[in-house]
């Protein structure tokens, strides 16, 4: 597990930087995009694109049944989540509106009544809970007007600002309008993902890898609805960020079982194998923090003239080298401590709140 969780950590630094640039936004191309443009968006709807957020999640999920295991109480999981809402709006409101500590954090303590639930209805309610979140994320952003912009237009020009300050505002009130979302429709499809994850841990597929019958599933899965995600890519306004979203949603939680399948497959559950990524996945939110820093040094303190001229291959030459530093910092860093210096916090913070 600590595996595929160092894949998802690193994985995300090829999600997110596009937000890094306008959040509300994401990624702008030219009026006429490069080839290379295509070719990475295309590989970005079939592997990238909220793949490695499904796999934290699925993770997510297990990991906190593995706690009740330990603890035999929620007291414990509870001052956990308690800090990790804590840093999460401090994430949010002060670095990045992309957050997800926030979410997980509110969509964990949700999880907890569900913990000691047999097989069949976690992953009864967690299909469920994703059914929702699909049916109200179609509602919410069927609404959106079509307004598509592009990088070398003068409206996307006039909208660009160098400045931190204005970056920092814009941040603030992004924020807020994301917590206004969650409990509409980020929280259900956590919920319904982590219940998910959990079900994979009690069915032992992160040890052994899917069945026959959930390997068919998955892969189907994944040619159904990537199909709709790349049939759907051309469509702008409400009804094309809807059904890209929605179909995106099942593709990536299909991919991310088949992620799983093959990493348990290929690792065949040696402790040895691939022990720098292992170790990044033990260190994944002090990771996952330091790619927010990282990114909002890049591209908006020292080079925001990057966003005006960088196509997404550019994106990728700066994600590749982030992923490298942090891999060197995870090898060093690892010689002398065996847990972030994030982690050792958030776990000092919560047994100082469960002692209380």
């Amino acid at each position: 597990m600590d595996f595929i969780r160092g894949i998802a950590v690193l994985g995300l630094v090829f999600m997110n930087g596009y937000a890094f640039g306008f959040m509300e936004f994401g990624y702008v191309p030219l009026t006429i995009p490069p080839v290379s443009d295509t070719i990475i968006e295309y590989f970005n709807i079939l592997f990238i694109e909220g793949r490695f957020r499904t796999l934290f999640s699925l993770l997510f999920g297990a990991g906190l049944y593995i706690q009740w295991q330990r603890f035999k109480s929620s007291a414990q999981i509870k001052s956990r989540l308690y800090w990790l809402i804590i840093f999460g709006l401090i994430h949010g409101f002060l670095l990045w509106a992309g957050d997800i500590l926030f979410v997980y954090g509110v969509s964990g303590w949700f999880i907890i009544k569900y913990l000691d639930t047999d097989n069949p209805k976690l992953l009864q309610r967690g299909l469920e809970f994703t059914a929702l979140s699909a049916v109200v994320t179609f509602l919410v952003l069927f609404t959106i007007p079509d307004d598509q912009s592009f990088r070398d237009s003068a409206k996307f020009i006039e909208l660009f600002s160098p400045h931190y300050s204005d970056y920092f505002n814009e941040n603030l009130f992004i924020n807020i309008l994301m917590l206004i979302t969650v409990p509409l429709m980020t929280m259900w499809m956590c919920v319904g993902i982590m219940l998910i994850g959990i079900y994979a841990y009690k069915e032992g597929i992160y040890n052994k890898g899917l069945s026959n019958q959930q390997l068919w599933v998955c892969a189907l899965g994944v040619l159904i609805f990537c199909s709709i995600r790349v049939s759907t890519s051309t469509l702008t306004g409400g009804l094309g960020m809807s059904l890209q979203e929605i179909s995106n949603m099942f593709a990536a939680l299909c991919m991310a079982g088949l992620y799983i399948h093959v990493i348990v497959k290929f690792c065949n559950n040696s402790p040895q194998f691939g022990k720098l990524i292992q170790q990044a996945g033990r260190m994944a939110f002090t990771l996952y923090i330091s790619q927010t820093v990282m990114q909002l040094l890049i591209y908006r303190v020292l080079f925001p003239e990057w966003i005006l001229s960088f196509n997404r291959v550019d994106y990728w030459l700066v994600a590749g080298s982030l992923v490298a530093v942090q891999l060197l910092f995870t090898l060093f860093y690892s010689r002398y401590f065996k847990q972030g210096p994030l982690e050792v916090l958030w776990r000092k913070l919560t047994d100082i709140k469960s002692a209380a």
